[in-house]
């Protein structure tokens, strides 16, 4: 079963996103800020991270700068799940190595599908 971890401040979000994965077959662990989620990717090493931009101590581009220096942890991918909607924005995260980048509020099942191409992609099952 793969392990995505969800990094968002914003607890509600988290928890109707780990419940809705969850739903769907995958394992959901959570973070509520860059530097805990960098932990846990030390620590779980998950297939996949869904990571919001705005959050206290860490945020998701930081975040990505710091995984992409980690020979072991740079080939995770990212899906930023940003309410952060301006084309800058978006461009800066794809630039900055996300996998993908969808806008909140949005319908979990674009998450969904983004997860399942990634995955397809890297033949993860």
């Amino acid at each position: 079963m793969p392990t995505i971890l969800v990094i968002d401040d914003n607890r509600t979000i988290q928890e109707n996103t780990v419940e809705f994965l969850e739903m769907e077959g995958f394992y959901a662990i959570t973070a509520n800020n860059g530097k805990d989620g960098f932990d846990k990717i030390c620590k779980y090493k998950p297939d996949l991270i869904v990571c919001d931009l705005l959050m206290p101590e860490m945020g998701g581009l930081e975040l990505l700068t710091k995984l992409g220096s980690h020979t072991e942890l740079k080939h995770i991918p990212v899906i930023i799940f940003s309410a952060k909607s301006e084309k800058m924005d978006i461009s800066k995260g794809m630039d900055f190595g996300a996998y993908d980048y969808i806008v909140k509020p949005s319908d979990l099942e674009d998450l969904l599908a983004s997860i399942k191409k990634c995955f397809q992609q890297n033949q993860i099952s």
